[in-house]
């Protein structure tokens, strides 16, 4: 099976990694981080190329502030099919977040599971 995202290219990149848009975005300027070698999560992945994804989000955030203005951001990655990862390739998500995007964002990215958001 042909693998989604092998053999692409993107908007910033490094010797490691790319950063690509997410065709199928949650908000304006969804980002994806991904290694150029194939590898399914983040446990597969070598130190350096851990390394050069923290360097890469830095990078993403910068040019996203300049191009879209978000009021904060989601930073996350599935890593197997019980966590909700659909391509075998490792990538980590970077989504700029609006005012208002969502009535209340509180609990952010535990609302993986809806029940489990708000916590209080």
């Amino acid at each position: 099976m042909e693998c989604a995202f092998c053999n692409e290219t993107g908007y910033l990149d490094t010797e490691l990694l790319y950063a690509r848009f997410d065709k199928f975005p949650v908000s304006p300027g969804h980002t994806l981080i991904i290694p150029f070698r194939h590898a399914e999560t983040w446990f597969d992945l070598t130190k350096a190329e851990q390394s050069d994804v923290i360097y890469l989000i830095d990078k993403v955030k910068e040019y996203l502030d300049g191009e879209y203005s978000p009021d904060g951001y989601n930073i996350g990655m599935n890593c197997g099919e019980m966590a909700g990862q659909t391509v075998p390739h490792a990538h980590i998500h970077v989504i700029p977040r609006y005012t208002n995007d969502m009535d209340n964002p509180r609990g952010g990215i535990r609302g993986v599971i809806p029940d489990k958001q708000q916590y209080e």
